[in-house]
């Protein structure tokens, strides 16, 4: 999606250790126009025949997730990372290790949510070791429903995650694959 991969280049910075610093637009900062362009997008990568769900994890995924499930006609559940006491009855859980925050964290999605009739679409802002997006997936499994597949906004290609998941015979989407960042910039895939 090359608007979004010109937006990335003109207002990103790379921050040490890897860090794509997009938040004046994506993950802060939102621009809605931005991103109903990158729901349509996935809408068409994706074969959303009885789609039901889109889930994502809190919280910088939650703008885009939302958006693209107010495109797509369906309800947006998010994995939570703390228990709080509004969470009623089962729960599907699965421990994961957070990149940002370099810290093991329990994501916790209520079973009055999502269960073995849903069919459900990930979206994520980022994927780079891929460890938020393997714990949906286990969640998803653990409610019996059916994962459509996974859609990016942005893949550090150079991190494991994008590949794992591929590997694993998931239908993954990713609008922005970033090969390269560093002080000299980003490089994209097929650059």
């Amino acid at each position: 999606m090359k608007q979004f991969q010109d937006r990335i280049r003109a207002e990103g910075r790379v921050l040490p250790g890897n860090i794509i610093k997009v938040d004046g637009f994506l993950n802060h900062r939102v621009d809605t126009a931005l991103m109903r362009s990158m729901a349509k997008e996935f809408k068409s990568r994706f074969d959303l025949t009885g789609l039901t769900a889109v889930l994502t994890v809190e919280a910088s995924g939650i703008a885009l997730a939302t958006i693209c499930a107010e495109e797509f006609g369906v309800p947006l559940v998010f994995a939570k990372k703390a228990k709080s006491d509004n969470i009623e009855g089962g729960l599907y859980k699965s421990d994961i290790y957070s990149y940002t925050y370099k810290k093991k964290v329990t994501l916790l999605v209520s079973s009055q949510w999502l269960g073995p009739n849903d069919k459900v679409l990930v979206i994520d802002d980022f994927l780079a070791n891929g460890e938020a997006l393997r714990g949906l997936v286990e969640i998803i499994d653990e409610a019996g429903a059916t994962l459509l597949g996974i859609g990016v906004a942005i893949e550090k290609g150079f991190q494991p995650g994008g590949q794992r998941l591929r590997d694993a015979g998931i239908h993954l989407e990713s609008l922005a694959i970033i090969e390269k960042a560093d002080e000299n910039g980003i490089i994209f895939r097929g650059e």
